[in-house]
């Protein structure tokens, strides 16, 4: 089975010479779940730029092959929000739909079947009642969920999410993680978090990237591996219960 996705030997960065990541190798599988940790400053945000061609390598290569018969993989990407303008004049079943865009231009009209579908996904998300309500009236998680459905209205092969958990309360956290092993049937995905001692128990596999990326075929990661890889995190999780490790407090 070909990669989705595959980096060989990338180096790629901001500033001729000062690259953030070096010697980068990674491949995506179809239906892979793959956890990307690592620390502040280490290249996690710039590896997904690089993915989702936001950001040319200084060197080395990123393919696409497609499952799905496109010239290209398909991406759905769900990136850091930390705030929202719910002033802006804009209905809830339109942000879904905006997902499309990129697909059908600016200014073409949304056919029967792409609304009925927006609609599927808010079902799936439970806020198919908020479709024609403008976002103003929407908590932070409910935000989160819209743009979910944004991101995968497309079908994408693979969804890549950056620290989704940011601006969400500790009860939609979990019924985030919940959607993403849902959709984890159907696509690949990339989820970027601070918060290990969570996302292990959803997770296939562990990326810890800080300059270079190491990865782990496993969700078990003790904290031997996490130091011989200079991936600094203090969240462990071990059995069904996650717990906090703190080395030092």
């Amino acid at each position: 089975m070909e990669p989705i996705i595959k980096l060989s030997d990338v180096y790629s960065g901001y500033v001729a010479n000062k690259p953030v990541l070096k010697r980068v190798n990674l491949e995506v599988y179809p239906n892979d779940f793959i956890g990307i940790i690592g620390p502040n400053g280490g290249g996690k945000s710039t590896l997904l730029k690089v993915i989702l061609g936001l950001l040319s390598p200084f060197s080395g290569t990123i393919t696409y092959h497609s499952q799905q018969n496109y010239t290209q993989a398909n991406l759905g990407y769900l990136p850091q929000i930390t705030t929202i303008d719910k002033t802006f004049p804009i209905k809830v079943m339109d942000v879904v739909l905006s997902g499309l865009m990129g697909k059908k231009g600016l200014y073409k009209r949304y056919t029967h079947a792409e609304k009925e579908r927006a609609l599927e996904l808010l079902s799936f998300v439970n806020l198919e009642h908020q479709a024609q309500n403008a976002i103003g009236k929407l908590s932070g998680g409910q935000m989160q969920r819209i743009y979910l459905c944004r991101a995968i209205i497309n079908d994408p092969e693979v969804l890549i999410l950056d620290e989704p958990n940011n601006f969400v309360d500790k009860h939609f956290e979990g019924e985030l993680y919940d959607l993403l092993q849902e959709l984890n049937k159907k696509m690949a995905i990339m989820l970027v978090s601070h918060d290990i001692g969570t996302i292990s128990s959803i997770v296939k596999t562990i990326a810890c990237v800080n300059e270079e990326l190491h990865y782990h075929k496993t969700n078990k990661i003790s904290p031997e591996i996490l130091k011989t890889y200079h991936c600094p995190i203090e969240l462990i999780t071990h059995g069904q219960v996650p717990h906090r490790v703190l080395h030092n407090h």
